[in-house]
C-alpha cells in the first residue's frame, strides 16, 4: 500500500488539479474517486485528523434503486414505481427533476464503483423504505450496504479513519452489525451462532494486538475504507486538519482555492488551482455557530451525534461568491430521538435510537406529563421531528420506558440486553429505575395516575395487538422493526408489567442537513437566479436534499450522495478535458 502524505506542505505552491473535493464523507470521496476512475488528478481536503464524516458513523446503507445487486433480491422493481415513492413521500418539497436525474443516474453510479474499484454492496432480504404505505414503497432491494472490509489492506493508512460511536461496539472496541448482533445474542442458544461470534471475537482479540484499532470494519467504516483503499490506488492525493480559507473566484467562475493548515505550531497556506472544478462536500451546516441556531432553534449541539467536521465554513464561502440556498424543505435537518451521557473522558455521548428499543414490544415513550404523543415505531427522523412539534406538554426531553422485561431482552439505548451492568448507569443518571409505576412518575416528576393510566390503556391495546391511540405496527416499515418472534399478535406492542420499570431521557439530535446549496441536475452550485457558478460543485449535506427534508426510505443521505458526487465528477471532468 502507498504511502500517505497528508502533510499540505507537499503540495508546491500553485498546485494544480483536475478537481478538488473538500469534505471527505460518503459524498467527497465518492466524488473523488469517480473522478479518479475517469483519469483526473485529484485532491481531497479533510479540516480534521481523520476522513469519513458522519459516513464513518453511520450504517452505510445506501438507498439506490434498480442497482445491479438490488435487482437480484428485487427483480421486479423499476424506476417508475420509485419516482412514484418519491412523487408521493416528497412532492413539491423538492425539485424533481433532481429527484430523476439521481434516479436516472443511480444504477450507472454504483456500477461505476463496483466494476472499476474496492466499493462493493450486499443486499438484505429484507430493508423496507421507511413509508412503506405509500404506493411505489418496496420492501428490499434499494437500500444496498458495504461489504464488511479488512482494514489491514490500508496499513497505516487506517488510522486516517474517523472511529465508530464507541458506543455502537463491543468488547473494547470491536464494530458489529445487525448480523453480528443476532449471533452474539444467541451465543449459548445456536452452535452457528456460538461459532460465528467466537470467530469475530478471537479476530477482534488477535486486532489488538497487533493494531491500535480491530481492523474488521463494518457499516459506515467499511465503506469509507472500500473508498479510502480504491483512492490510495489510484494515486489520489489527501490532506487533512486542513481548512478551505477562500475560494479563488473570477467574476462568477470558481479557479480554485486557498488551503490553510496548522499542525504542531506551524500554518502553511497553499493556493491550488482546479482546472475541472471544486466539489463541495463538507457535511454543511450543523456545526455552525451562528446558522446553527438560526435553522435548529433549541436543538443543542451535544446532542447532535454527527461527526464534528461540519463547520459550514464551506457554505458561507459560497454564499459569499453568490450562491443560494434551496428552500420549501420539511426540515432544515434530518433527525433521530438521542440519549446524552458523560463519558468517562468528560466528551458527551449522543446515542441515537434507530430501531434496536423505542419500536420493540414493552417500549413506550411519554412526554413530560405522563401521555404517549406519537407512534414511537414511526421512521427516526419523523420521531425527531414530533418531539419538537408538541404543544400541549413538553416532549424535549421525553421519555422511554420499558419493564424489566424489556430491558432484558432488547437493552434500552447504550445499556446492553441481558438486564446486567446497570450500576453505573443508575449512578449517573442515564437510566432511571423504580418498582413501580407510581415511584417512576415520582422520579420523573409527573403525576403518578397520569402516567399509570397511560400504561394501562396502553397495555390493553398491546394485549389486544391494535394500537387505537397512533396505529403502532401497522406498516410493514413498523413490523419489520419489531420483534419478529414476539409470541403477541403485533411484533411492535408488547405490555409492561414485569417490575422494576425503567426510563430513559430523549432528545431530538440531528445527524444530517438538509438545507444547503441550490444545485441543478450536474451537481452545480446555482446563484439566486437559478444560474450556475462554473467550477463549484456540491453534493452529499452541502447540496440541498433532493428529498426535501423528507427521510423516506434508508440511507437516503449517503445514496443521493453517491450519485450526485458521481455527476459532478463527471461534469468537472468535461471542463478539465475542454481546458487541456
Amino acid at each position: 500500500m502507498p504511502q500517505v502524505n497528508t502533510s499540505l506542505a507537499a503540495l508546491p505552491e500553485e498546485a494544480r488539479f483536475d478537481v478538488v473535493v473538500i469534505g471527505s464523507g460518503g459524498a467527497g470521496l465518492s466524488a473523488a474517486l469517480c473522478a479518479a476512475i475517469d483519469g483526473a488528478r485529484v485532491l481531497v481536503v479533510e479540516r480534521t485528523s481523520h476522513l469519513g464524516g458522519t459516513t464513518a458513523l453511520s450504517a452505510g446503507t445506501t438507498w439506490v434503486p434498480c442497482t445491479e445487486p438490488g435487482l437480484k433480491v428485487q427483480p421486479d422493481d423499476t424506476l417508475a414505481r420509485a419516482s412514484r415513492f418519491l412523487d408521493l413521500a416528497v412532492g413539491e418539497r423538492s425539485d424533481r427533476r433532481l429527484r430523476q436525474a439521481f434516479l436516472d443516474n443511480g444504477p450507472a453510479a454504483v456500477a461505476k464503483l463496483a466494476h472499476h474499484s474496492d466499493v462493493q454492496y450486499q443486499v438484505r432480504a429484507l430493508h423496507p423504505d421507511y413509508l412503506s404505505e405509500l404506493e411505489g414503497a418496496a420492501l428490499r432491494g434499494r437500500a444496498i450496504e458495504p461489504i464488511p472490509f479488512d482494514g489491514r489492506l490500508l496499513g497505516a493508512a487506517l488510522s486516517l479513519i474517523r472511529p465508530p460511536i464507541p458506543e455502537f461496539t463491543v468488547l473494547g472496541g470491536m464494530m458489529v452489525d445487525r448480523d453480528d448482533i443476532f449471533h452474539l445474542l444467541r451465543l449459548t442458544q445456536s452452535w452457528a451462532s456460538f461459532k460465528y461470534a467466537l470467530r469475530i471475537i478471537i479476530r477482534h482479540a488477535r486486532d489488538r494486538l497487533f493494531w491500535p484499532r480491530g481492523t474488521r470494519l463494518v457499516m459506515g467504516n467499511a465503506l469509507i475504507g472500500r473508498l479510502l483503499l480504491s483512492l490510495l490506488k489510484r494515486g489520489v492525493q489527501i490532506v487533512t486538519d486542513t481548512e478551505l480559507s477562500s475560494l479563488i473566484q473570477q467574476g462568477s467562475a470558481i479557479q480554485g482555492v486557498v488551503l490553510t493548515q496548522s499542525r504542531q505550531g506551524q500554518t502553511v497556506q497553499r493556493k491550488v488551482l482546479a482546472t475541472g472544478g471544486v466539489v463541495l462536500a463538507s457535511g454543511g451546516f450543523n456545526r455552525h455557530p451562528q446558522r446553527r441556531s438560526e435553522m435548529l432553534p433549541g436543538a443543542h449541539p451535544d446532542w447532535s451525534p454527527a461527526a464534528p467536521g461540519h463547520t459550514g465554513q464551506a457554505l458561507d464561502l459560497a454564499l459569499q461568491a453568490g450562491a443560494a440556498l434551496g428552500e420549501g424543505g420539511l426540515s432544515h435537518a434530518f433527525w433521530a430521538p438521542v440519549s446524552i451521557r458523560r463519558r468517562a473522558d468528560g466528551s458527551t455521548a449522543a446515542f441515537p435510537h434507530f430501531v434496536m428499543d423505542r419500536g420493540k414490544p414493552g417500549m413506550l415513550t411519554v412526554n413530560q406529563a405522563g401521555r404517549r404523543f406519537l407512534n414511537e415505531s414511526t421512521s427516526y427522523h419523523l420521531f425527531g421531528i414530533e418531539m419538537q412539534k408538541q404543544a400541549d406538554s413538553p416532549s424535549v426531553p421525553c421519555w422511554l420506558i420499558c419493564d424489566a422485561a424489556a430491558l432484558k431482552r432488547y437493552g434500552l439505548g447504550m445499556v446492553r440486553p441481558g438486564g446486567r451492568g446497570l450500576a453505573p448507569f443508575l449512578a449517573d443518571g442515564y437510566l432511571i429505575q423504580a418498582n413501580t409505576v407510581a415511584a417512576l412518575a415520582r422520579q420523573l416528576q409527573m403525576e403518578a395516575t397520569v402516567l399509570q393510566a397511560t400504561l394501562s390503556e396502553f397495555n390493553a391495546m398491546a394485549d389486544q395487538g391494535i394500537d387505537t391511540q397512533f396505529n403502532r405496527g401497522t406498516t410493514d416499515y413498523q413490523r419489520a422493526n419489531g420483534d419478529a418472534n414476539w409470541p403477541g399478535p403485533n411484533p411492535c406492542l408488547g405490555a409492561l408489567r414485569e417490575a422494576p420499570y425503567y426510563a430513559i431521557r430523549l432528545y431530538p439530535g440531528d445527524i444530517g442537513a438538509a438545507t444547503g446549496l441550490r444545485t441543478d441536475t450536474h451537481a452545480r452550485v446555482l446563484n439566486a437566479e437559478g444560474e450556475a457558478l462554473p467550477g463549484l460543485y456540491a453534493c452529499g449535506n452541502e447540496m440541498h436534499s433532493i428529498m426535501g427534508g423528507v427521510y423516506p426510505a434508508p440511507g437516503i443521505t449517503i445514496g443521493p450522495g453517491l450519485v450526485y458526487g458521481y455527476l459532478a465528477a463527471q461534469h468537472a471532468m468535461a471542463r478539465a478535458q475542454s481546458a487541456r
